[in-house]
């Protein structure tokens, strides 16, 4: 049986479809030992090249910025060596001018002007139809993962681009039950509706039978080059919030102001509780547009360049970083203290629009 002391990565799934992705792109699977009885999470041990990894999903049905606190908080319990953690799954995208995102493209937690690379964007309330200052800006990813990152950056640059649709088909190649759920969609239902324009009726139908291809309510839009390749990596700023980004109106607000590139529901619950770096797959554009055809192949996507990421640190990097749980345990009063500090400035700043 598995040592829970030999594990030292933790990846959080939100969803079943991301837990599966994650399960997929392990080299090799362990058998779960015996956790405490008050950890109510499932756990997926196994290896990715030579790190050992916990893979945890959160409960069905359960979404948002608690959820994924308490998921953290038993793993790291459990398994008390975890000095890295990853949030990896799917979002959905803020495509704007400056960013073209598309569905099946990534969005890697980067931080931007020395603030980290998650902002909780439900964090107090509007005033005037504005957004809140000041805004809330969340940890900073550990120094190992920023500087994977980066160097995973700099050798997809200097190779010509990265090697990511050729693991996502060798995985595919191995577990051919996963196709017809986790291929990449045909690239014509990879459509961006205008913000005003809504979907109606039947939420579940396709936009191809409900919104049709009109090409008056879509955004115009250049076919990308064979160069740019099917799944482009974006490293910026990820809106995390407890509900469901899906007014394109309001996305588009936010964008403006913040210029993030992806909305999800998570990373907020996680960042001051579980130093990690969060990398999301693109399966819808935070609109009413919402359906299921790409979250299988946007989790893959995550789940494949998670693991070229673990592919970039040594093991023994790893070890010396602390363990999690001791940084929480050691941080936990000045957190509170801080966190205490910043709300009384931040009453006295903002006149409430009760």
């Amino acid at each position: 049986m598995s040592d829970p002391k030999n594990y030292t990565v933790g990846w959080i799934s939100a969803i079943g479809t991301e837990n599966v992705a994650a399960m997929a792109f392990l080299d090799e699977e362990h058998e779960v030992p015996n956790v405490s009885t008050n950890d109510d999470n499932v756990y997926t041990l196994g290896k990715i090249g030579k790190h050992n990894v916990v893979v945890a999903v959160l409960p069905d049905g359960e979404y948002g910025t608690d959820s994924a606190a308490c998921v953290a908080r038993d793993m790291v319990h459990s398994f008390p060596n975890i000095r890295i953690g990853l949030m990896v799954g799917i979002g959905g995208g803020a495509p704007s001018e400056k960013h073209d995102i598309r569905l099946g493209d990534i969005v890697v937690s980067a931080p931007r002007d020395g603030k980290g690379g998650v902002f909780q964007y439900d964090f107090g309330k509007k005033i005037q139809s504005q957004l809140l200052e000041p805004t809330r800006f969340l940890d900073q990813p550990p120094r190992v993962l920023r500087a994977a990152m980066n160097g995973l950056k700099s050798r997809h640059e200097f190779k010509g681009g990265h090697q990511l649709e050729e693991a996502i088909n060798k995985v595919l190649e191995k577990h051919p039950h996963l196709s017809e759920k986790y291929e990449r969609p045909d690239p014509r239902s990879d459509r961006l509706y205008k913000a005003t324009f809504i979907h109606r009726g039947d939420k579940e139908a396709s936009c191809a039978k409900v919104c049709g291809s009109d090409l008056s309510n879509l955004e115009d839009r250049k076919p990308r080059t064979h160069k740019e390749g099917s799944i482009v990596i974006h490293y910026g700023l990820i809106a995390s919030g407890n509900k469901l980004m899906k007014d394109a109106q309001k996305r588009d607000e936010i964008v403006k102001e913040v210029d993030v590139l992806c909305f999800e529901m998570e990373a907020a619950g996680l960042m001051n509780h579980f130093p990690c770096l969060v990398i999301r797959g693109i399966c819808d554009y935070s609109d009413t547009h919402k359906n299921k055809e790409w979250q299988g192949y946007a989790a893959m996507a995550a789940a494949a360049y998670a693991k070229d990421l673990l592919s970039q640190i040594a093991p023994g990097r790893v070890e010396t970083e602390g363990k999690i749980r001791d940084i929480l345990s050691n941080g936990q009063s000045d957190y509170s203290r801080l966190m205490n500090q910043f709300l009384t400035a931040f009453k006295l700043r903002v006149t409430w629009n009760l």
